[in-house]
């Protein structure tokens, strides 16, 4: 095992923010460290990031830089500095405790990145970088996740207006697609100040319904397109939809950031953790990891307990033997893991 305080002479980290960007430079062997600056976070300053780490570090092979928030607040200077042949890793999370013992700025914070990684695997770093297919199925996805909600909130509003006034519609039950169709062909009629009112904004809100609606299947075919050009295969997996196979891949990001099958089990929060005392011997649910990739990976484990025959025939055979529901679960979320390392192992080495 190769440190990063063997393989580079200097670390620079990196304290991001919407509105600046604060670099300290350390020296990799001794710990001390030698500048620390703030730069606007805007094109123009970027060059002088550049110009500035040419100038203290000289040639960039020697520098490492430890980002906080890489493929947040930092991601365009990440870029930048990627381009001009700097190694950018995402710095680890400092704990509280050192945080309160230390305190807290913007140089403080800059150091500590450094600091962070001096003594870690040089080959086993988060590697800050994400391929454009993977930024754009993040773009979509949030997308979808912003619509999804609006259309939900605007569906619920519709359904509450028409229980509380009068309209000739009956919600007793929740709106079809077509009864929604129906109120956004309303027209204005000679009525009350209270029922005109509200018939204006229940056309309002169907019709933005079916827009949203419009929307998300336009959204739905755009991933769909990407998935099928990154990752074909990823489709042919049962139960593997065009949303499912966008989270995973926006996770995967990039071939060489999950370097076995167990990372991406831990990434996803589908590893069961031992939870054994005594006599017995049980596991756990894993609840940290990308819950995002984990709620993909759910929902994969219901379509093919619901509609596959071969999971159906396990969930059978797993019950006989005295398995709970969850504990079957569990099993097939790390299943289909392993299936997905594979395949987009698969697709990265083809």
């Amino acid at each position: 095992m190769t440190i990063v305080a063997d393989r580079y002479r200097y670390v620079a980290g990196v304290d991001t923010h919407a509105r600046t960007h604060t670099l300290a430079i350390v020296d990799a062997s001794t710990g001390h460290e030698l500048d620390t600056r703030a730069f606007p976070s805007t094109a123009a300053a970027h060059e002088r990031v550049a110009g500035w780490l040419q100038r203290r570090c000289s040639n960039p092979a020697n520098v490492l830089i430890a980002m906080e928030g890489a493929n947040s607040y930092g991601a365009i200077l990440r870029t930048s500095l990627m381009n001009r042949g700097y190694r950018v890793v995402e710095a680890p999370s400092p704990a509280r405790s050192l945080r309160r013992s230390q305190g807290k700025s913007d140089s403080l914070d800059a150091a500590r990145a450094a600091r962070s990684v001096m003594q870690l695997d040089a080959e086993r770093l988060t590697e800050a970088k994400t391929g454009p297919t993977s930024q754009a199925l993040r773009i979509l996805l949030v997308a979808r996740q912003s619509m999804t909600r609006e259309r939900t909130a605007c569906i619920n509003a519709l359904t509450a207006l028409l229980r509380t006034i009068e309209l000739g519609v009956d919600a007793r039950r929740p709106l079809s697609a077509r009864s929604i169709r129906a109120v956004a062909a309303w027209r204005s009629r000679r009525e009350g100040v209270t029922v005109r009112t509200g018939r204006m904004e229940a056309v309002r809100l169907a019709k933005r319904i079916i827009d949203l609606r419009a929307q998300l299947n336009q959204n739905l075919c755009e991933l769909e397109a990407l998935v099928r050009d990154a990752a074909p295969d990823l489709l042919h997996m049962p139960g593997v939809g065009a949303v499912s196979a966008a989270v995973i891949l926006s996770s995967w990001s990039h071939p060489g950031r999950v370097r076995s099958e167990a990372a991406l089990a831990s990434l996803a929060g589908t590893c069961p953790l031992p939870a054994s005392s005594g006599n017995t011997t049980r596991h756990r649910l894993n609840r940290s990891g990308d819950r995002q990739l984990n709620r993909a990976m759910h929902t994969i484990t219901l379509v093919r307990m619901n509609h596959d025959p071969q999971t159906k025939a396990y969930v059978q055979r797993r019950t006989l033997e005295g398995r709970t529901k969850k504990e079957i679960m569990r099993s097939l979320k790390r299943y289909v893991t392993r299936q997905v390392y594979r395949t987009l192992s698969a697709a990265s080495r083809g």
